[in-house]
């Protein structure tokens, strides 16, 4: 009898560590490609898979020969997104918005920090021949890269104009790699598989920029 008592204690136990265990899934990203997340319809840009839904315009940075970032188009607002590599067990936000304050500042705009959806963020007031451009800046730090955006337009202002926005950050899926990168180094950016068909398969003559569906999109305070 005894035997069968401390049977039963001992799964008890069991079945409340196995429930200690069972960790409740994040409702909205922005996600690491390794982790689960929703299936939708997203641009494969390599570094990035950006959410697409009807009435987007996208677009490239440029920093060079090489694609930088992504830019979303919806209405009269934008949605610039970089991806970075990041320090395994520190994120980079802290530092990276303190370096694009001062930026601000020195370019003779404002800068003040002020909680969102993704935390402490920065809405800044940047400097565009005679008025200011106000933009916000959102930071957040995933397991080895850093996801900045930078949201200008009427989203800068306007709640309901930014939700649109703000959802899709929470929808970005982040393909860090597993080779080393350093701290702040970019994660480089691809065209799409189908838009490198059409590039390589294009007609004798024609200009590349022909068939890219993508253009150089506006660069918010680059910072290096």
């Amino acid at each position: 009898m005894f035997g069968r008592r401390r049977g039963k204690e001992t799964t008890a136990p069991a079945e409340e560590v196995e429930q200690a265990e069972e960790v409740p899934a994040r409702e909205s990203g922005p996600w690491d490609a390794a982790e689960p997340h929703p299936e939708r319809e997203r641009v494969d840009l390599g570094g990035l898979r950006l959410p697409v839904d009807a009435g987007f315009e996208i677009q490239l940075t440029l920093d060079g020969e090489r694609i930088a970032g992504a830019v979303v188009l919806f209405e009269e607002s934008a949605l610039q997104v970089q991806a970075f590599a990041a320090p395994k067990k520190t994120g980079i936000w802290d530092e990276v918005r303190a370096e694009l304050a001062a930026a601000v500042k020195n370019a003779g705009g404002t800068a003040e920090e002020r909680q969102g959806p993704f935390g402490t963020e920065l809405a800044a007031q940047i400097p565009d021949k005679e008025t200011r451009q106000p933009v916000r800046y959102l930071g957040v730090d995933g397991p080895r890269w850093f996801l900045r955006a930078a949201i200008s337009g009427r989203a800068a202002l306007d709640a309901g104009a930014a939700e649109t926005l703000e959802n899709v950050v929470k929808d970005i899926v982040v393909v860090r790699g597993d080779g080393p990168m350093a701290p702040h180094e970019l994660i480089e950016l691809r065209l799409p598989p189908e838009a490198r068909q059409a590039v390589e398969g294009r007609a004798p003559g024609r200009d590349a920029s022909d068939l890219n569906p993508f253009e150089r999109g506006p660069e918010i305070a680059e910072l290096r």
